[in-house]
């Protein structure tokens, strides 16, 4: 997938106004899940997404992956786009389903398997089988 294609997406699932709104919110989404998964993964992850998000996710990785849930998940994302949680849980959904169309089904079982059960919807699976 290119990287216009995979901001038409976003774009499109979120229902933002702009390609900028889209490409904002995907940073900060994908900012938040580099640090959650272990440093490899986010490598993984970065060496598969299209155009300059591979570089905004491997600027994000941390030493260790931080250890929180959903609902950190969302509030932290709510902060770096100045929305609420629950607009957050929005953004997160229509970002990390574009995710899972953009990357190999192997990379995508390998990220949802370093998250608590309860993210696997946000990449459009109904759970972390």
């Amino acid at each position: 997938m290119k990287y216009d294609e995979f901001l038409a997406r976003v774009r499109q699932r979120g229902e933002y106004t702009s390609r900028d709104e889209a490409a904002k919110i995907t940073e900060a989404v994908l900012g938040v899940l580099a640090e959650r998964i272990s440093p490899g993964e986010v490598e993984d992850l970065a060496s598969q997404l299209p155009g300059p998000l591979g570089p905004a996710l491997t600027s994000a990785k941390r030493q260790q992956p931080e250890n929180f849930g959903i609902e950190e998940f969302y509030r932290r994302v709510a902060e770096r786009t100045g929305a609420r949680p629950r607009t957050a849980e929005w953004d997160a959904g229509a970002v990390l389903t574009t995710v899972a169309e953009a990357v190999s089904g192997g990379e995508l079982n390998q990220i949802i398997s370093q998250l608590p059960s309860s993210f696997a919807v946000l990449f459009g699976k109904a759970d972390a089988d």
